[in-house]
């Protein structure tokens, strides 16, 4: 039954004290949340009742939903406008943005849960939606689950009680400097994540030791120097994503996977893209291909090996894949030993959130922001971060611009934001023909430098890595790999995500991977019947390598960066990384 008006009375009024003048206490707040609350409960007992009577409202589901809401949201006011209701002892709320104490407090509390109930309910309503395609319904629950996470009441600073307690013990300070910050980045047009000065690349970051070899208009060639006396005859060549800078696979040295690499024996080669600028207007997929096959016939000559091992990362990976499918129809594929993909799609029939943003809306937007060829980096990176607006958006507007806390040193975050721009021809050709029409994966459908390609003709043995957490390339989507391959490929589904599902040095002793060398048909399948193993999947990766890489030579003559017939232009990282 529903309290009357004059079943509760208001908490008692305090202050607290050495509270600042001007500022609220939590106790005036708490009255105040209360009085609000008494009149909003009295206002759903009169449209609870009077539901079924709204006009034009006549759809049973439609009613059905609006009363689980509203019975919802009156059961959850009266359980705390009820003396003693509002106090369940218990353990924090799983939500991290709730789980400071201050939250716990009954006023805070209920604007917490006001709001996830509101939450809930905005998104279980897309699910009841009737007569929309499964595609728009998605388009629709991403742009709700954005609205919901913006409406949060962590982000507003009289809501979130955490950032009233600051700004009383700071008198305001924190507001200030939070002021300070958000300034700063709308002069820069980018969200910052991490103290900017506490890293430099060459200095504490991609500080591998190695030289440039090589120098085009679209790419340089790293050549890492050998640690071990000997080497595996079959050198690695690896592909980075062009959204992004290639030192994510060189971070401090005890996350490096190019060190590990070197230290397992192993002539690394890297490819460090160049980012784009008005001269690479014309720049297609068709010239990061001839890239990469031309770096592979670099390293070839250079070292005067029949083949190389090759990783491709992401769209790099998706790139690499196309480029054996070059080479087999050319009869050269004999010139890859072996494949590795990290987090890479080839198709891209569930590739996720992502392909809200190919409709053609969003492609006349990209069209209209790359007057000069070029796609400004920011672009790309509001749009990542938007994918996870929660924690790459909203926990930094709170953080350091509502509590005024300063930037923490992190090395992954910091380069994050180390935007690269993109040629724009390239970038809108990706997005039609792969993320919206899927055409990778019809044989015959891209022609690369004249030539039709046809992935079910790639039998090069490939190593698949996914991450199961990973946002941007979904765990499904890569699945497909060994759909479309004609040669033996290992899969193998990696804790964590995108990013740190990858860099993850043994060392660290952090997540797992599974893996399943019984055939399967779905991801499902291969979970089903999957091996758990704790710790970095790096091992697997360099034990499945080293079954295809040959014997071994000594680490001299051109296994030496500058000592074989070309010489070192400049120590890496380079040039290219650091072009804005």
């Amino acid at each position: 039954m529903a309290a009357s008006p004059t079943d509760t009375a208001p908490p008692e009024q305090g202050g607290t004290p050495g509270a600042a003048a001007g500022f609220p206490s939590l106790e005036e707040m708490q009255h105040w949340t209360w009085v609000i609350g008494r009149m909003q409960q009295m206002m759903m007992e009169q449209g609870l009742a009077a539901l079924p009577e709204v006009p034009g409202v006549n759809d049973a589901a439609t009613i059905e939903r609006l009363h689980d809401f509203w019975s919802d949201s009156l059961t959850l006011w009266q359980r705390f406008l009820t003396p003693g209701g509002a106090a369940e002892p218990g353990a924090p709320p799983a939500d991290k943005r709730f789980r400071a104490e201050a939250w716990r407090e009954p006023a805070f509390d209920l604007v917490r849960q006001s709001y996830q109930t509101i939450a809930d309910h905005l998104l279980r309503g897309i699910d009841a939606l009737d007569g929309v395609e499964p595609a728009q319904k998605e388009k629709i629950r991403f742009a709700t689950r954005a609205l919901v996470e913006a409406m949060s009441p962590a982000n507003f600073p009289w809501t979130n009680p955490e950032v009233i307690e600051r700004t009383i013990e700071t008198r305001g300070e924190n507001l200030m400097k939070g002021l300070q910050h958000m300034l700063a980045d709308i002069a820069r047009g980018q969200l910052t994540h991490t103290d900017g000065g506490a890293f430099q690349v060459g200095r504490d970051l991609a500080t591998t030791p190695g030289q440039v070899v090589k120098r085009t208009p679209l790419y340089e060639l790293i050549q890492y120097a050998p640690v071990t006396d000997t080497v595996a005859d079959t050198p690695l060549v690896i592909f980075p994503p062009w959204i992004n800078r290639f030192y994510i696979l060189d971070l401090t040295p005890e996350k490096s996977f190019i060190r590990w690499a070197t230290q397992q024996g192993l002539t690394v080669f890297m490819v460090s893209w160049r980012s784009a600028d008005a001269s690479m207007k014309d720049v297609s997929w068709d010239d990061y291909v001839r890239a990469q096959i031309d770096a592979i016939e670099t390293v070839r000559d250079l070292l005067g090996v029949k083949a190389v091992h090759t990783i491709g990362y992401c769209v790099a990976g998706t790139t690499l894949a196309a480029t054996l499918a070059l080479l087999a129809a050319r009869g050269e594929a004999d010139r890859v030993a072996s494949a590795t993909f990290f987090t890479a799609q080839v198709d891209f029939a569930e590739a996720g959130e992502l392909k809200h943003f190919v409709d053609d809306e969003q492609l006349a937007m990209i069209a209209a922001l790359s007057p000069e060829g070029f796609l400004d980096g920011r672009y790309m990176a509001a749009t990542f971060n938007l994918l996870r607006g929660r924690d790459l958006i909203w926990n930094y507007v709170t953080n350091n611009y509502l509590l005024g806390k300063d930037y923490a040193p992190f090395d992954l975050l910091h380069w994050n934001g180390d935007i690269t721009n993109l040629p724009a021809k390239w970038h809108l050709s990706y997005l039609t023909d792969l993320y919206r029409d899927n055409l990778l994966v019809k044989p015959g459908a891209i022609s690369v430098d004249g030539t039709p390609i046809d992935l079910s003709r790639v039998a090069t043995p490939s190593y698949v890595q996914a991450g199961r957490e990973d946002h941007i390339a979904p765990a499904e989507s890569v699945w497909k790999v060994t759909q479309h391959f004609a040669g033996p490929v290992r899969f193998v589904l990696a804790g964590s995500g995108h990013i740190a599902g990858v860099v993850n040095p043994p060392a660290a002793g952090k997540y797992q991977y599974w893996t399943n060398d019984a055939p399967a048909e779905s991801l499902a399948d291969f979970v089903a019947g999957a091996t758990e193993t704790k710790g970095s999947w790096w091992p697997d990766w360099q034990a499945w390598l080293a079954q295809r890489g040959g014997g071994q030579v000594p680490a001299t003559g051109a296994r030496v960066p500058g000592e074989g017939a070309l010489p070192a232009l400049e120590p890496a990282p380079g040039r290219y990384v650091t072009q804005r």
